[in-house]
């Protein structure tokens, strides 16, 4: 059969060899009908890429097809196949999604959109772009996996042929691969592509490592062959004795894990044993243990060195009992054992799910759309990293990862990236569990929150309703993207009203010190100048920047000014006049006034201790003046009944008075803790007027102390700091 169409000359242009071969792997699990579909999309394909051609000078069809022939020897389904023989022909040729409906379907075409570059679309950066990609990649695969596949085959075969690029490009590509692909590939158990990505990207990115590492290992493969021939021999008539059918078999290391190892771990080629390793396959998970019973019974196992992934599967679905032994010569020699169907899974990973399935259709198995559960984290996380590059890092990361294992005290395993504290864990539980987090016990014993979680600890959370919520040096010590994604929103999201309420009061009171009336100023017109100054958009915007201190209220009352003034010249002195006359009357005040009333006996209530930022509310004392106390002051709701005795009263800006305010901190006692609270306070310049520390049988230190307060927010930056103490639980204010 010839193609239909000439490339540059007018002779007919021979069906590549590789089409046939494709035919022939999809004929041996497909039907004839995906055997059909597989031919029309190879031919759509080939009219579209007609005239075009690779770096190498081959037909451009060669790349498709190859594509294609990696994902059948994978097993896969006879639309993803045609899928991957079209993936190119949206982004690289004149034809439309419409055009690709109509002849496909929705089904391929959907699969062909997600992998499809943005090459139409103009970034930033390179850094942008590829974000972006990946963004919409896997969106795309949370809809459908196959996505993935197709990349991973897509860069494989791209990697096998990077000899025809310029090198800047072959490093590139190459430090992409294992940044991105590898680890992909690895996340979703497909040993077969990651080995090989791996590999090919170290032969480009470290070519005289590679080469050397390959040297030794033929240097040394005769005399490692014997020897695990020895062993095998050995099981093998262990296995015959107990009647066990078993295929026995031996597995060199690839080079990039050699590679890794001696990098990682400091070691030289010929202090690293395991190049080569032993595995044993068999019918049934009895078994596997029965067989790891035999080898340990044949060589000395080495403490530490057993892992049971049956009992306890990786995320990526990986099962096997993996055992270091020292072998007949004294050398450690690793064993690994499996079933068969485990092997499956470990060499196709999520592929795995198309074979064998007799028609089912694995993006609905209820299992499998758990095991695939890390890439929706993946989506709810990214949504909220605007920043590419902070994306691809914390992508990086989130893939590269390795994984502990801890238990809720149910029982239930937790999985979680190494270098994990307790607060990843809390958060993995419930988002309100983490919000709400004072400490951890990990095995029954109190630990700080930055404690490296370790495999197997048994992890148990502490709580309190009246935390003030996490603290942004939350974001330095935990590890998983989730829980820095779900810290952020808490403060996005729950602290935004507040913040912007926060912010509009703050500014109100600016104007006021000036004498201004705040409806005068914040009009649209002034409000629209100053948001233009700070690159804001929208006044909410403005006013949570306020709130949470990433803009001050100086600053815009500052430029708010500028604009009355440019406005209005002839306010000038006004203001002026103004100004200088309340600093007068607030000369030797309290900061705070009576509206409508001057020269009244103010006082402070001790019960509620107000600073500025507080709500207040003034009542009427019969001989000692007007009282001031807190909106929220128990103490005001018991005399409810005397409402004639309230007056409305508001705080003045005095930066120079200091108020008394209450406070109790909880923490781990240990020796030097006052101490080191007290140092805390200092290094934000508050003074300690009283101090009291006290601890309890449990071990649990609760210290008192009453502190020269400005503000609300000098209040809670003094908080925050002593947050950042080791093993310190809660910090509150208190009311007497």
């Amino acid at each position: 059969m010839t193609s239909s169409h000439s490339s540059n000359t007018n002779q007919e242009k021979v069906v590549p060899v590789g089409i046939e071969r494709l035919c022939e792997k999809v004929a041996r699990y497909g039907t004839p009908e995906d055997v059909a579909l597989v031919r029309r999309a190879y031919e759509f394909a080939d009219n579209a890429h007609a005239g075009q051609q690779r770096r190498s000078g081959e037909d451009y069809i060669i790349h498709p097809i190859a594509v294609a022939e990696i994902l059948a020897d994978l097993g896969l389904d006879a639309v993803t196949i045609a899928a991957a023989l079209l993936h190119d022909v949206v982004e690289d040729t004149s034809v439309t999604e419409a055009q690709l409906v109509a002849e496909f379907g929705v089904e391929i075409r959907d699969l062909v959109d997600g992998v499809t570059k943005l090459g139409r679309l103009k970034y930033l950066s390179k850094e942008e772009q590829q974000a972006e990609n990946l963004r919409k990649m896997f969106l795309a695969m949370a809809k459908d996996i196959r996505v993935i596949l197709i990349k991973l085959a897509d860069r494989l075969h791209n990697m096998r042929t990077l000899r025809h690029l310029p090198p800047e490009k072959q490093q590139r590509i190459a430090a992409e691969t294992l940044e991105i692909f590898a680890p992909l590939a690895h996340r979703l158990g497909i040993s077969k592509i990651k080995f090989e990505l791996e590999d090919t990207a170290l032969r480009y990115m470290n070519p005289q490592q590679y080469y050397r590492i390959v040297n030794l290992m033929a240097k040394k493969r005769a005399e490692r062959e014997e020897y695990v021939q020895e062993v095998i021999n050995t099981l093998k008539n262990k296995l015959q004795e107990i009647e066990i059918t078993a295929d026995v078999n031996g597995r060199a290391k690839h080079i990039y894990s050699i590679y890794r190892k001696m990098t990682t771990q400091n070691k030289q080629f010929n202090e690293i044993y395991d190049l080569l390793a032993v595995r044993v396959i068999v019918d049934s998970i009895k078994d596997c243990y029965a067989i790891l019973g035999i080898v340990h019974t044949l060589w000395k196992p080495m403490p530490g060195r057993f892992k049971d992934y049956i009992a306890m599967p990786k995320p990526n679905m990986y099962q096997s009992l993996h055992t270091t032994v020292i072998g007949p010569r004294g050398e450690p020699l690793e064993i690994q054992i499996r079933t068969w169907e485990m092997h499956r899974t470990a060499e196709y990973g999520i592929a795995a799910h198309w074979l064998y399935k007799e028609g089912q259709d694995a993006t609905k198995d209820m299992s499998f759309a758990q095991k695939m559960g890390w890439f929706r984290e993946i989506l709810e996380w990214q949504q909220d990293l605007k920043d590419a590059q902070e994306f691809m890092e914390t992508l990086k990361i989130d893939l590269f990862a390795d994984e502990v294992f801890v238990f809720t005290p149910k029982g239930a395993v937790i999985s979680l990236p190494r270098g994990s504290v307790p607060i990843d864990f809390a958060y993995r539980i419930h988002t309100d569990i983490g919000n709400r987090t004072i400490g951890a016990k990990v095995n029954g014993k109190i630990v700080p929150l930055d404690y490296k979680l370790q495999t197997g600890d048994i992890v148990e959370i502490l709580t309190s309703k009246a935390s003030f919520g996490p603290s942004r040096d939350w974001l330095k010590i935990v590890k998983s993207p989730q829980a820095k994604s779900k810290i952020r929103a808490w403060f996005k999201k729950e602290k935004r009203e507040e913040n912007i309420l926060k912010g509009r009061e703050l500014l109100e009171k600016e104007i006021k010190k000036h004498g201004l009336e705040a409806s005068d100023v914040l009009t649209e017109k002034n409000l629209g100048e100053v948001m233009a100054k700070f690159n804001f958009t929208k006044e909410d915007d403005l006013l949570a920047a306020l709130g949470y201190g990433a803009v001050s209220t100086h600053q815009v009352m500052t430029r708010l000014l500028e604009k009355i003034k440019k406005d209005n010249p002839e306010e000038n002195a006004v203001i002026t006049e103004i100004r200088e006359g309340q600093r007068q009357q607030r000369k030797g005040g309290l900061g705070v006034r009576v509206r409508g009333i001057d020269n009244l006996l103010i006082r402070f209530s001790r019960c509620c201790s107000p600073v500025p930022g507080d709500e207040i509310v003034g009542f009427v004392t019969r001989g000692r003046g007007v009282s001031v106390h807190r909106t929220d002051c128990p103490n005001i709701t018991n005399e409810q009944e005397e409402e004639k005795r309230f007056l409305e009263v508001e705080w003045e800006s005095s930066p120079a008075i200091a108020y008394n305010v209450d406070i109790e901190v909880t923490a781990l006692d240990r020796r030097g803790l006052t101490i080191e609270v007290m140092n805390a306070i200092a290094e934000t310049k508050t003074d300690i007027t009283a101090v009291q520390a006290r601890a309890d049988k449990r071990k649990i230190a609760t210290i008192n102390l009453q502190i020269n307060i400005r503000n609300v927010d000098h209040l809670h930056s003094v908080v925050e700091r002593i947050k950042r103490i080791k093993d310190v639980y809660t910090v509150r204010r208190l009311m007497q």
